[in-house]
């Protein structure tokens, strides 16, 4: 016990090294919560990861880190180069490496990897890998360890921010090796055996990089070495001490005892090898390597402890600490502290180094709808630093992000960096230059011109808003004009057009903020009555031909027009009213459930992984694997049937999710699937942007204590919570009967006691009056 709360006092350290503002905390707290269960090994860094190519559980890998750590670590099963680097059905492992991938659609950068042998030396991923059980593996988010068969060697890593040690314990061998490997896209390795070191870096990269990008690494050993030597691209090896390539690595080889543990203290750098050596020495210096797992576990801990979950359901708590380890990944720093203690960043638009802190491998697409919000509720100081992260994009590039990695990418639709920066403002976060974010959402809401370019010279289309022109003049990007998931942009951009009015109007911009709402109801210009269906638009007015609801693509992104049919966060009851009312909008929401699991995929040429998961769940039409759709479940509070939000939200998280390989039912996709979890677990969920309000669902748990950024506790009661009463009879806060279907940021953070009443038929009075419903545009007396 004294350890661990020695540990949380060395975290405390560990924080001061990231560039994040977060809260302090003091040594009583930390020795109260020596005496407790560690909340972080619940989480289960395994779940999700067993994925392919055509068949999502997550698409996750375990990722060994401290929250938004600039570098990860992770086993690799796969090839170098493959997106599933580590799958959970893979008998062999050939290395852990650095890793900073954020999708396995999106592939890594800046991987370099370190593995451990003995017998004859074998450089070649498939040649060097060794069989591996997980019956002698442990995967934790502060450390990994894992028994490598064929060389009987255990070897373990624990994580900094921007560094890790290395802890490989050997049998008695002459022939015991220890390989750094480059991978392919470019790398320098140079073996300084006086000061027991391997110093260089990677250049690996799927794109979004200057031509000057390179990761700089330095790895120290407390061994010294008999015998070093480099190779090249071809594997050739060589007693050279240095060695430039478009894959280099480097082995050095010692005798070892029975045994016997050899360390390696590792730390990278996007600025410069003496950035790297200055990262090393701030966050390992003589640190050992028992005092770097403490130090990654207490800062996990110390995240955890602001939610910390009472109930007698051991498999809920654990999915519940899996999803929010995912949740408190992404963004990633992307910024340095230099000698001087001041926060820069290597720039990846411009090539240049500048002061002030930089986040990347995010797409937006996925993350405005719960992650950010998540942020902006218990983690606004995080926030704000994520938002002048975004300042400092614009400034460099002329252009917001929507899919960083660790540049511009050209990935997915929408301009839904403008939701997540109205929400943070108006829900409170500060500390950000709002006015050049403000300046940058209204350029992309105004123009295409400038856009940057890949290096092939293309136009990278996910920036800004493909097809403005078009949409700024008839209100919709049409159809036939060869913009591909019109209609999806069309719903995404009026969205946007919302947030980007109420940040108008709190910042006093009058006519924009009128300008902004009325593009905000451009959502009715693709609402074709006849269907009953969000459809496309040709140019002239006509409508898309032929039209199947069926069909994923085509005028949607990843998804069909049933599940596009229900992206109008900002103005639900105007929706319901286009749909002919409450009655016909919920039987449309009943629909989505009860339709057979029937696709039409022509657009995509073959079957999506993003199909079959929600073909095979059993759910009808809904597609909780990917983005689009996961709000829908809370829009019966809107048409006065919350039960149903209820009764399906908890059908979710009870068979869809679980702590293991498994676990996800989609792409997890930055926190985002897993966002949608942690908030749907507490009992609520942010559907509309800006207006910092939550629709309430069906809470999970008995108790839960958040503890809030003012310091504040809520407390979330489910009295007779069970897997059999998913349906609440009744809700106070503070002592206070709540009959409201939502509930605001402001009381949330304000602290008290939330209670919810459950019980195993729906009480189907309580929210139902249409006073109770959420924040919506076109509702009578509308909330400013």
């Amino acid at each position: 016990m004294k350890i661990f709360a020695r540990s949380l006092r060395c975290a405390v350290a560990l924080l001061a090294t990231t560039g994040l503002c977060l809260p302090s905390f003091v040594p009583v707290a930390a020795a109260q919560t020596a005496q407790r269960e560690a909340l972080v090994d619940l989480a289960n860094p395994l779940m999700g990861t067993d994925s392919s190519h055509g068949l999502s559980y997550g698409n996750t890998y375990p990722a060994v880190a401290v929250p938004w750590g600039m570098n990860f670590w992770t086993p690799v099963t796969g090839k170098m180069g493959d997106g599933w680097g580590y799958t959970y059905d893979a008998e062999k492992i050939n290395g852990i490496k650095q890793t900073h991938q954020p999708s396995p659609w999106m592939n890594d950068y800046a991987v370099f990897a370190l593995f451990a042998e003995t017998g004859a030396l074998k450089i070649g991923q498939d040649e060097r890998a060794s069989w591996f059980s997980h019956k002698a593996e442990e995967a934790r988010p502060y450390k990994y360890k894992v028994y490598l068969a064929d060389y009987d060697v255990t070897a373990e890593v624990a994580p900094t921010n921007r560094a890790a040690q290395f802890r490989f314990t050997f049998p008695k061998s002459d022939d015991a090796h220890i390989i750094l490997d480059g991978q392919n896209g470019g790398a320098m390795v140079k073996v300084d055996p006086a000061r027991r070191r391997i110093t260089g870096y990677v250049s690996n990269n799927h794109g979004g990089v200057p031509d000057n990008f390179r990761n700089y690494f330095v790895a120290e050993f407390d061994k010294d070495f008999d015998v070093t030597r480099t190779w090249d691209s071809n594997g050739q090896l060589s007693a050279a001490l240095t060695r430039e390539d478009g894959r280099a690595g480097a082995v050095v080889s010692f005798k070892t005892r029975d045994g016997e543990q050899v360390g390696v203290k590792v730390a990278s750098s996007f600025i410069s090898l003496d950035q790297a050596e200055r990262n090393l020495a701030r966050e390992i210096g003589r640190d050992s390597y028992d005092a770097t797992e403490a130090k990654a576990k207490a800062a996990w801990e110390h995240e955890f402890r602001k939610v910390e979950v009472s109930d007698p359901n051991i498999d809920n708590r654990r999915v519940f600490y899996s999803a929010l380890y995912r949740m408190l990944q992404f963004p990633r720093m992307f910024h340095e502290i230099d000698a001087s203690g001041k926060t820069v960043h290597y720039s990846p638009y411009d090539g240049k180094v500048h002061d002030g802190p930089l986040f990347t491998d995010n797409g937006f697409w996925d993350t405005w709808r719960a992650v950010f919000p998540w942020f902006a509720l218990v983690y606004p100081e995080v926030d704000s630093q994520i938002m002048q992260g975004l300042v400092n994009t614009y400034k460099e590039s002329g252009w917001l992000p929507e899919w960083a990695s660790p540049g511009h990418r050209d990935v997915m639709i929408g301009s839904n960096s403008a939701n997540l920066i109205a929400d943070a403002y108006l829900n409170g976060v500060r500390g950000f230059d709002v006015e050049t974010l403000y300046e940058a959402m209204v350029k992309n809401a105004t123009t295409s011109e400038g856009r940057p370019k890949d290096k092939r010279g293309n136009v990278v289309g996910a920036v800004g808003r493909e097809g403005v022109e078009f949409y700024n003049q008839l209100g919709y990007v049409p159809y036939d004009v060869g913009i591909n998931e019109s209609a999806a942009r069309t719903l995404e951009y009026a969205t946007a057009d919302f947030s980007l009015s109420r940040l108008a109007a709190a910042l006093g911009k009058t006519e924009d903020a009128k300008k902004y709402a009325a593009q905000a109801q451009n959502y009715r210009k693709l609402y074709d009555p006849e269907s009953g269906w969000m459809r496309g638009r040709n140019k002239d007015g006509s409508w898309m031909k032929p039209f199947n609801p069926y069909a994923w693509g085509d005028a949607f992104t990843e998804g069909n027009s049933m599940h596009y049919s229900w992206s109008v966060m900002q103005d639900v009851q105007g929706l319901i009213d286009q749909m002919g009312g409450d009655k016909k909008f919920v039987d449309r929401l009943d629909s989505i459930f009860t339709l057979p699991p029937l696709f039409e995929n022509s657009y995509y040429g073959s079957v999506i992984h993003e199909t079959r998961e929600m073909q095979v769940v059993n759910m009808g039409q809904y597609a909780h694997g990917n983005q689009p759709i996961q709000h829908m479940i809370y829009l019966y509070d809107w048409a006065g049937q919350p039960w149903k939000t209820q009764k399906h939200a908890r059908d979710v998280m009870t068979k869809l999710y679980s702590a293991t390989p498994d676990g996800y039912p989609g792409d997890e996709d930055n926190g985002q699937t897993s966002a949608w979890y942690v908030f749907s677990a507490l009992g609520f969920y942010p559907v509309t942007p800006t207006v910092g309000e939550y629709a309430i669902g069906s809470p999970l748990f008995e108790k839960v204590r958040v503890t809030m950024p003012t310091g504040k506790v809520l407390t979330i009661e489910g009295v007779n919570n069970n897997a059999q009463n998913v349906y609440i009879q009744s809700v106070t806060f503070n002592g206070t009967k709540h009959d409201k279907t939502w509930l605001t940021r402001e009381a949330l953070q304000a602290g008290g006691t939330l209670r919810f009443v459950m019980g195993p038929t729906p009480n189907k009075q309580w929210g139902a009056d249409k006073a109770s419903a959420p924040f919506s545009m076109s509702a009578p007396g509308e909330r400013k």
